[in-house]
């Protein structure tokens, strides 16, 4: 693998980014969210739709890194390695939360949306762990 083709991986990971963010935005309709949340207090909800957006704006962050320092982020520096570990600890978080803690019967009944999800977490922290663990 050299930079160029690190690189690239880079910015598909923050095509990937991109795409995790636009399936946010029918999510909470296809969830039945509002509904599902109509007997919790009115503070519990606010906190959730805040928690929501706030992950999606680091999500756009993590897509601006990968696009904006692509280079950095393969590898070229200390810090950019030090982000791509960080990238890669967190999805891989993510996908044991997908897997072992989320309700089944949810995942089952979205299998599709649910295995495309968890291929692309595998994706990012193939990628941002390469990277982390091959500077340039």
């Amino acid at each position: 693998m050299n930079a160029e083709w690190m690189t690239r991986a880079i910015w598909g990971a923050g095509a990937v980014h991109l795409g995790i963010i636009a399936a946010n935005v029918p999510l909470p309709g296809r969830l039945r969210v509002r509904e599902r949340l109509a007997g919790v207090p009115r503070f519990v909800r606010q906190i959730f739709y805040v928690h929501w957006l706030y992950i999606v704006i680091v999500l756009g962050m993590f897509a601006a890194l990968c696009f904006g320092f692509a280079r950095e982020l393969a590898g070229a520096t200390a810090m950019g390695r030090f982000l791509s570990a960080f990238m890669a600890a967190f999805w891989l978080l993510r996908i044991g939360l997908q897997i072992f803690y989320y309700d089944r019967e949810i995942r089952r009944q979205n299998r599709v949306l649910d295995a495309l999800y968890v291929v692309s977490l595998v994706v990012l922290v193939l990628v941002f762990g390469t990277a982390a663990l091959r500077p340039l």
